[in-house]
C-alpha cells in the first residue's frame, strides 16, 4: 500500500471514529470489555526472530488481559472479539492486540465475528516486521472449552475455572508455532476506561509494525487514545 493511500484512508478512518465518538466515548469500539489477571510463561528458543519472544524471562510474569466485543452487538448475536495482552519484558511494558480472525491463509487477515471466543482464534491480522522478515502472532484456548460470549458472564466463567491459552507465531503463509501460555486466574469486577493497549508505544522487542501500517491507524489510535 502507498504511503500516500494510507495517510488518505487513515484520515477517513479518523473521520469514522470521530463520528462513533459522538455517541460512544470513551472508546468507540471495543467499548465493554472483561479484564482478566493471569501468569505469562514463554518458552525457551522458539526461533521465531522475535527478540521479545526468544529472550524469554527466566519465570513466568503477571499479565493483564482485556477482552471485549468490538461492536458491541447483543451476546446473543456474533462480534468480532478483541484481546489486548500486557506483560512487562525487562524494565518495559510489552502489547499484544489480537482480534477474531480466520487460522489459515487468507483467513488470518480477515476480522472473523464469532458467537463466542469458544472456538476462536485470534491473530494480528497483520504481520510485525521483524529482523526474519514479516511475522504474524496469534492465540487460541488450548485446552478447548465452552465459553460464554457475554462479558460479564465470562467473566463469572474465569472465577470458576483459569482460561489458558497459547501464543504462536507465524509467516505469513506459514505453519503457526507455539512461543508461550497464559492461564487467567481471576477477572476484575469492573472494566477500565484508562487500560489502553497500544502496539506503537508499548512494541514488542524486536517487532514493529508496518509503516504504512501506522500511516492507516495512526490517526484514528491517536484520537481515541490520546
Amino acid at each position: 500500500m502507498s504511503a500516500y493511500l494510507s495517510r488518505g484512508l487513515g484520515l477517513a478512518l479518523r473521520g469514522v471514529m470521530a463520528l462513533i465518538l459522538l455517541v460512544r466515548h470513551p472508546r468507540p469500539i471495543h467499548a465493554h470489555g472483561a479484564i482478566f489477571d493471569g501468569r505469562l510463561t514463554l518458552r525457551p528458543n522458539p526461533g521465531s526472530g522475535i527478540r521479545g519472544i526468544d529472550d524469554p524471562p527466566a519465570a513466568e510474569v503477571p499479565v493483564v488481559v482485556r477482552v471485549s466485543r468490538s461492536v458491541g452487538t447483543p451476546s446473543w448475536a456474533p462480534d468480532v472479539y478483541g484481546l489486548g495482552i500486557r506483560w512487562v519484558h525487562g524494565a518495559e511494558e510489552v502489547d499484544l492486540q489480537l482480534a477474531s480472525t480466520g487460522i489459515g491463509v487468507p483467513g488470518r487477515f480477515l476480522l472473523l465475528p464469532r458467537l463466542t471466543p469458544t472456538r476462536a482464534t485470534f491473530s494480528s491480522v497483520v504481520p510485525y516486521r521483524t529482523p526474519r522478515g514479516p511475522v504474524m502472532l496469534g492465540a487460541r484456548t488450548v485446552p478447548p472449552r465452552p465459553l460464554p460470549g457475554a462479558v460479564t458472564e465470562l467473566r463469572k466463567a474465569v472465577d470458576d475455572q483459569p482460561w489458558q491459552l497459547r501464543l504462536y507465531f507465524a509467516s505469513p503463509g506459514g505453519l503457526w508455532h507455539p512461543f508461550a501460555e497464559v492461564r487467567l486466574d481471576s477477572a476484575r469486577d469492573a472494566d477500565d476506561a484508562s487500560l489502553r493497549f497500544d502496539i506503537d508505544r508499548r512494541p514488542l522487542p524486536g517487532a514493529e509494525t508496518y509503516p504504512s501500517v501506522r500511516a492507516l491507524r495512526g490517526p484514528s489510535y491517536r484520537l481515541t487514545q490520546g
